[in-house]
């Protein structure tokens, strides 16, 4: 037998493609109705089948049958547990359209791996056991299926030989199905009753349920029509403008300069005009070049290199878009998560967004709304753990470009990235801007140079960092008595003081903790834009949130200082009597004790307070200081 395109093996002619997805509870029969769609379509080769016929024999699970789920279960753990895993993906054709079959996983634990099969799919199967009925992972799949914008929906009520081919029993799954579609904002779904373990409305009726007049599924795929807009169906005519990132700029010779990436939205054709975000600038297409030779046009998921008529300065990350109609632009949005770390979110902490080319530091602010899958209603949440859907504000640290995910599933669609290990954390849709990401800083009319001038010395921050103990707030204030005798404008944030006062709201948790340093942060900075010499002492035990902190001032102008103390120095003296209640359990999460603390890795300035009395380092801090803001071209100098 020679298919028209074998199961397993790359992708036919892209004659009318439809991408879809296959998800459901474990169990439910993803696998085996996939290896059915094959084998009853006869799309398989014959040593392919043999082989499936001989893996049966060892890790079928089919009570002695071809175990067909076998053809789509292609990891070993998978073959001998029954289950699947990892995402399959298999492709095939028939004679009147290409598929590519997205097989995700049921387990709850690898809801992530769902979300990532369903982020290009036209068309989802959410598979449901006629035993079981509608579960907490189909409520699960279906709210990530809508929250993709997947608005072509079959419900496959599978396993009806279990309960007798009953049509009440279908019946009544099938208005179940159809209610969560509709709270979901789905439109309502081609329900279908089956059996994959024997082929009944697969791709053939069967003689089991003549009470059903209904297509069979594969005669369904093949005919079903979902558009091939990059937005969800009844998006708004946004979607057809033009968006193409730029992911590298392609310069083999002096003679060529190229701006590759992926068209995805609009079409895109030589003589052209098309516009460059941020910049903003507008130029002409000259070429459409592909490793094939050049195009007279290039639509949505086409690869291309682009060359443009003016020399204009175009970048990775920069966006060619139609003139008329740009991305939006916005420093602070709301979005959809999607989270798939194994360590929870932390409110605060910096991620790095990724979005097509770009790549910003961004934070997750409260609230955090989180879904309840099986209410499909929304409550707040302290936090956002594996698996967990939920609805956040973001704010990075620079402006985004991009379109709502509603009309754009390209441009509306970014992940998460912790950047301590490099490792995705969560994928976002992006809703909208809200109203403070309009909101711009004022500029005040009186200068840096002018206050400067009128104090007689420049801005700084220094950030005293150490264990509880150390002496940092005891060297900050003593610097700041001697500053003051030298006629310096300088002021001490203390952790204690704002923890009584701005800071009084937050507990010890690691996100209160990087919310205290975010709010200290901008404090300090805002007292420099002043012209203070500002000696802010924090644990701040965690260098990205100092990192952060340092990120808001201009360069040279932020000085950190380790207060390197050994922590039985800092137990010793307890001036506060912390370690004596972490020790006896009455405190818990105490920096040192039961929370870590990560040193800075070049400080500007490092004070050993176990081998250097007060005074003396207190007039080593303020000679520095001093250098810094009155010398010309002191804020220059790195760590010493």
């Amino acid at each position: 037998m020679a298919p028209a395109e074998a199961a397993g093996g790359g992708p036919g002619p892209r004659h009318d493609l439809l991408r879809l997805l296959t998800c459901g509870s474990v169990d439910d029969g993803k696998s085996t109705l996939i290896g059915r769609l094959l084998h009853d379509s006869d799309l398989l080769y014959d040593d392919h089948l043999a082989a499936v016929r001989k893996d049966s024999a060892v890790s079928g699970h089919a009570g002695g049958q071809v175990d067909l789920a076998l053809l789509a279960d292609g990891l070993k753990a998978e073959r001998e547990q029954g289950i699947t895993i990892d995402v399959a993906h298999l492709y095939f054709s028939t004679s009147r359209r290409s598929f590519i079959i997205a097989d995700a996983p049921g387990h709850e634990q690898y809801t992530r791996n769902m979300a990532t099969g369903a982020s290009t799919a036209d068309l989802a199967v959410i598979l449901v056991d006629a035993a079981k009925g509608v579960t907490t992972q189909t409520r699960r799949h279906s709210a990530i299926v809508s929250l993709l914008g997947i608005k072509a929906v079959v419900m496959a009520i599978n396993k009806m030989d279990l309960v007798g081919y009953a049509e009440d029993r279908f019946d009544a799954i099938a208005a179940e199905a159809s209610g969560l579609a509709g709270a979901l904002g789905l439109p309502a779904p081609v329900c279908i009753p089956m059996s994959a373990l024997h082929g009944d409305c697969i791709v053939e009726q069967g003689a089991s349920m003549g009470w059903y007049d209904g297509p069979c599924l594969m005669e369904h795929l093949e005919q079903v029509d979902v558009g091939r807009a990059a937005g969800p169906a009844g998006a708004p005519e946004h979607v057809d403008a033009l968006r193409l990132p730029v992911q590298l700029v392609i310069r083999p010779d002096q003679s060529f300069r190229g701006y590759a990436g992926t068209v995805c939205s609009g079409m895109l054709r030589p003589g052209d005009d098309v516009r460059v975000e941020p910049s903003g600038l507008i130029t002409t297409v000259e070429r459409i070049v592909t490793f094939d030779g050049d195009l007279d046009e290039a639509g949505p998921g086409r690869a291309v290199t682009v060359t443009t008529a003016d020399p204009i300065d175009i970048g990775r990350g920069d966006i060619l878009c139609s003139p008329d109609r740009p991305p939006e632009r916005a420093r602070e949005f709301t979005a959809t998560l999607v989270w798939m770390s194994e360590s929870d979110l932390v409110l605060g902490r910096d991620y790095q967004l990724q979005q097509a080319g770009q790549r910003l530091r961004c934070r997750v602010t409260e609230p955090v709304r989180r879904l309840d899958v099986d209410t499909l209603t929304s409550a707040p949440a302290p936090a956002m753990r594996l698996n967990d859907i939920a609805s956040v504000t973001l704010r990075t640290d620079a402006e985004l470009m991009f379109d709502p995910y509603e009309q754009n599933r390209t441009c509306g669609s970014f992940i998460l990235i912790d950047p301590s290990d490099n490792a995705t954390v969560a994928a976002g849709m992006i809703k909208a801007a809200t109203r403070a990401a309009h909101i711009v800083p004022s500029a005040g009319r009186v200068s840096p140079q002018t206050r400067a001038q009128l104090l007689g010395h420049r801005a700084l921050t220094v950030w005293f960092t150490g264990l509880p103990g150390s002496g940092k707030s005891t060297l900050a204030r003593a610097a700041e008595a001697e500053l003051a005798a030298a006629g310096v404008f300088a002021c001490v944030l203390d952790g204690d003081n704002l923890r009584f006062g701005l800071n009084a709201d937050l507990g010890f948790a690691p996100e209160d903790r990087a919310e205290n340093i975010r709010r200290a942060g901008e404090v300090a900075a805002l007292l420099h834009r002043y012209g203070a010499v500002v000696l802010a002492a924090f644990i701040s035990p965690y260098r990205q949130d100092r990192d952060r902190v340092r990120n808001l001032h201009p360069a040279g102008t932020f000085m950190e200082v380790f207060v390197d103390a050994p922590l039985d120095v800092c137990e010793a003296r307890d001036p506060k009597g912390l370690y004596a209640k972490a020790r006896a359990g009455t405190i818990s999460d105490l920096t040192g004790v039961s929370a870590p603390y990560e040193a800075p890795a070049e400080a500007e300035m490092r004070v050993r307070t176990a081998e250097t009395d007060v005074s003396e380092a207190s007039a080593e801090i303020v000679a520095e200081v001093l250098r810094r803001v009155r010398e010309p071209g002191g804020g220059t100098s790195g760590p010493h």
